[in-house]
């Protein structure tokens, strides 16, 4: 095998095995930290060799089964775990005698879903919020440090110092491995639920990289979601959220051209939205609102569905939508909220009563470096015909995106405003 497509091999791997993996190893190692230490050993083992072996039959259990065997070289020089280094060993045994599975039954899960455990135990209100999201989107996500920076307008050294922290605490606490009931369950929810929105948002419009979705993490966040609505059936924002990223999820494939550039809500192919979602989300939905929910995830969803209903961008009800996005300030109050109500508004009282809105937000920290500020900018300043001005708002825009897809789509509209195109 060639070593670049051995690599390539190896990180698809990675991404579709990480979350179990750690969550596995955490449920046997009690640690987070180590867990991921394990896996990221397997991992670079995998890189070593499977460029000379090939990549194995079953790649998720060769890397579990690697991580194990570290495990219990470290477990032996730590002899207050001796007993849990008999545990390990005995799972090593049993999965290397085992034959192979079923095809898509999970290696390395006995006691149910142990990714949701692993999201639990991070967010563990032992750790400040910020570092509960962050930890979860590392571990779960598979997302990079500087991903979660972005998501988040912050350093990345900021981020990287956050998770450390956040690992280091776990450990000291002595944190559980579990789902908690009852009591306990209601002060970790709403950073899990975040967690799964964020990592649903990730899928939904990377923050990096060549791809503008990324939809196995839509796919993850979607199935944790309807396992938390199992879990917690009478909170509203559960449901909320799961129609929310329902809906969302709808327009996955016509979100991304037969090039893979992104298609503006505007320009996308209506008949390319899965219906069946959308009727999955408008359920949820209807569910949430019956629970009397009025929580930001409710609200989004709402907001979601006024554009899965609307046969076309001009008939979606813009008034509505913007109404939704007030509630959702009054709420949850953000920049970025009255960003998105600014673009409702454009809609029902015109780009130039939008860009005042703009401009009320534009001086906030947090907004400095937030890319879509600027595209928005950029597209009120063209319907207003100030393609001078636009242009410049898009390429400023196109300077600060992480993904590739995004930047060439800034850099085309600065590009038509410059020369005169019409929008294509």
């Amino acid at each position: 095998m060639i070593a670049s497509d051995a690599q390539r091999a190896v990180e698809a791997v990675w991404r579709i095995e990480a979350a179990r993996l750690i969550a596995g190893l955490t449920r046997l190692a009690g640690d987070v930290g180590l867990a991921e230490d394990l896996a990221q050993d397997a991992f670079v083992a995998a890189l070593e060799h499977w460029p000379r072996t090939g990549v194995p039959e079953r790649p998720g259990a060769w890397l579990m089964a690697t991580a194990k065997r570290r495990g219990i070289d470290v477990l032996r020089r730590r002899r207050r775990f001796e007993e849990r280094e008999a545990a390990v060993g005995h799972e090593l045994e049993a999965a290397q005698a085992s034959a192979a599975p079923e095809p898509g039954a999970r290696l390395d899960d006995p006691f149910g879903d142990d990714v949701l455990r692993l999201i639990f135990t991070a967010c563990h209100p032992v750790l400040p919020a910020n570092a509960r999201v962050a930890l979860t989107l590392r571990l779960v996500g598979g997302l990079t440090t500087a991903e979660i920076a972005r998501a988040y307008l912050v350093p990345e050294a900021t981020l990287a110092q956050r998770i450390v922290r956040a690992k280091r605490a776990l450990a000291d606490a002595g944190v559980p491995f579990e789902v908690p009931a009852g009591a306990a369950l209601g002060p970790r929810l709403a950073s899990v639920l975040e967690v799964v929105y964020l990592i649903f948002n990730e899928g939904y419009a990377a923050t990096a990289g060549e791809d503008w979705t990324r939809p196995e993490l839509c796919e993850d966040a979607l199935r944790l979601g309807r396992m938390l609505a199992e879990l917690a059936p009478a909170e509203p924002e559960v449901h909320g959220l799961v129609a929310l990223m329902e809906i969302q999820a709808s327009r996955l494939r016509a979100r991304v051209g037969a090039d893979g550039a992104p298609v503006r809500l505007a320009d996308q192919d209506r008949s390319h939205w899965d219906r069946l979602l959308i009727r999955r989300g408008l359920a949820a939905l209807e569910r949430s609102e019956q629970l009397g929910g009025r929580g930001p995830y409710v609200l989004q969803a709402a907001i979601a569905a006024c554009h899965a209903r609307a046969p076309s961008i001009e008939d979606t009800d813009w008034r509505r939508v913007a109404l939704l996005y007030g509630a959702l300030a009054e709420a949850v109050p953000s920049p970025v909220v009255e960003l998105n109500r600014a673009v409702a508004v454009s809609m029902v009282e015109g780009p130039a009563a939008a860009l005042t809105l703009l401009d009320g937000i534009a001086g906030e920290p947090a907004m400095q470096r937030y890319h879509l500020l600027h595209g928005v900018r950029g597209d009120l300043l063209q319907k207003l015909g100030r393609h001078g001005e636009a242009a410049a708002a898009f390429e400023r825009a196109a300077a600060m995106t992480g993904n590739a897809g995004e930047r060439s789509l800034m850099l085309e509209r600065a590009s038509r405003c410059r020369t005169g195109r019409p929008e294509g």
